[in-house]
């Protein structure tokens, strides 16, 4: 009998993996519906619906493994970095979802973005969490995201881990639930995030000229906004390579 896999669990949504089983427990309905739309339109591989009984979604899972994940050591070759950048430009260049609007950052306004950017400063500095160096510094930095854009579809939360490859060719992405119009520049940062080294070889792939001014705004304002909700749900941002060591890196 297959054991029973934790792939991630925290207050808002758990991951259980059975076998070539994924398990998706999600109280908010719309969260999931969202997901399941996005990956019905998006123009790139997907998991396969197996079924769906809220508040539980099936997925299948995935042929090939990850290029990596935050944190850990980056894997694969420049061309499947390439490729996944080929693939997220294919995504940016489908016709907009009628997606309603989720919490994620890619769709959020400046002003909202600027509003949450300040006080998550405040409260790392106050709190002592961060020095105010740091926070100041990369404050500054993350200020060249906030500026007007494009609407694209949008994953909304490419991790590096939500890519799969087998070889040189993607093979699928997983996790659409915050995708929807979004900042196409906020998916290519998220998915270079603490692997730098990687970033031209996405770059190559995606094929088109970018700001590297905005990728990099958006790495420090990505991080300043996650440490509050990743300490207190339970992950590690002071973890080497992770969000803090994104932050340092600005310095």
């Amino acid at each position: 009998m297959d054991e029973v896999e934790v792939v991630v669990a925290h207050s808002e949504r758990a991951t259980l993996r059975v076998g070539d089983v994924f398990l998706k427990v999600d109280a908010d309905q719309a969260r999931i519906d969202a997901e399941v739309e996005a990956m019905s339109l998006a123009p790139v591989p997907t998991p396969e619906v197996l079924w769906r009984k809220p508040p539980v979604l099936a997925i299948a899972a995935l042929p090939g493994t990850t290029l990596g994940r935050l944190g850990g050591p980056s894997t694969g070759s420049p061309a499947a970095w390439a490729a996944a950048g080929a693939a997220i430009r294919k995504l940016h260049e489908a016709p907009l979802p009628p997606l309603p609007p989720r919490p994620g950052r890619a769709g959020r306004s400046i002003v909202a973005l600027a509003a949450e950017l300040d006080d998550e400063c405040e409260w790392l500095v106050t709190n002592g969490v961060l020095p105010a160096d740091l926070v100041t510094r990369n404050r500054q930095v993350a200020e060249a995201a906030l500026r007007p854009w494009t609407p694209a579809f949008t994953h909304g939360d490419l991790q590096i881990a939500h890519v799969f490859v087998d070889g040189d060719v993607v093979t699928g992405i997983i996790d659409w639930s915050e995708a929807g119009q979004g900042d196409p520049l906020y998916d290519l940062a998220t998915f270079t995030l603490g692997h730098e080294e990687h970033l031209d070889d996405v770059i190559a792939g995606y094929g088109a000229d970018i700001d590297l001014d905005v990728i990099h705004a958006w790495w420090s304002l990505r991080s300043l906004l996650a440490v509050r909700w990743l300490t207190e749900h339970g992950f590690d941002p002071f973890a080497p390579g992770c969000e803090v060591d994104v932050l340092r890196a600005r310095m």
